[in-house]
């Protein structure tokens, strides 16, 4: 059953479990594609059938990563089918159930609001998003932000992904020059202004209300009755 039952991986050259990132990057994928097709068809639906299935298979599966096997949870089991053919990338486990900690304690929290009570709260929004945006920068950037946090109170953490524990100096090829900088800002004053924009409700059209059928205004008066 100890086969079963643990943390992480025993990998040569490596003292402590370690995880495939690339793995656990895709299981975030696919977890994020889920969790916002759930949150934005409860808005636009208004219905939160899906929302309850989703919230109990995000909850299940960061239990069985978190108490059991990260190998052994779905998501990672489908994410590994992807990557399988990809050299794999170590990180230290330990971390990495800290931070798939935090992920177990908001699906609880989830759970019990949206599935057992019930609850019509502002709250569930806020965590919704908030999983979403760790979700999503794990999945695309690779940064794990509870992995961060970890390393804040931990700062012997090793096997982190990219080296970002020990890196101390970038590579020109990292660095943002001005002219980077500037195509960026522009790209996001656009962005944010076409936005606006487009949410802006439209006011030159003001549609004729109360207009008279052909023959029934014969004094060019509508909605008079004349």
């Amino acid at each position: 059953m100890n086969r079963y039952i643990r943390l992480g991986e025993k990998v040569e050259g490596y003292d402590i479990p370690v995880l495939n990132e690339r793995e656990a990057r895709g299981a975030a994928g696919i977890l994020f594609a889920l969790g916002a097709f759930s949150f934005f068809y409860a808005y636009f639906m208004h219905d939160f059938g899906f929302t309850k299935i989703f919230v109990t298979y995000f909850m299940i599966d960061f239990f069985i990563r978190v108490v059991l096997n990260p190998s052994l949870a779905p998501s990672m089991i489908l994410a590994r089918l992807f990557i399988k053919d990809q050299k794999p990338e170590y990180v230290g486990a330990p971390q990495k159930r800290w931070a798939w900690s935090i992920g177990l304690i908001l699906a609880v929290t989830m759970f019990l609001i949206i599935v057992v009570f019930e609850w019509m709260t502002p709250i569930k929004i806020v965590i919704c998003i908030l999983c979403l945006i760790l979700l999503f920068s794990e999945a695309a950037f690779g940064i794990c932000i509870g992995c961060k946090l970890y390393h804040a109170f931990h700062q012997t953490t090793r096997y982190c992904p990219g080296d970002s524990c020990t890196l101390k100096k970038q590579d020109e090829i990292q660095k943002i020059s001005p002219l980077q900088a500037i195509i960026l800002a522009l790209s996001i004053i656009l962005i944010t202004g076409i936005t606006y924009r487009s949410l802006i409700p439209d006011t030159s059209f003001i549609p004729a209300i109360g207009k008279c059928s052909t023959g029934k205004c014969g004094t060019g008066k509508c909605g008079t009755g004349e």
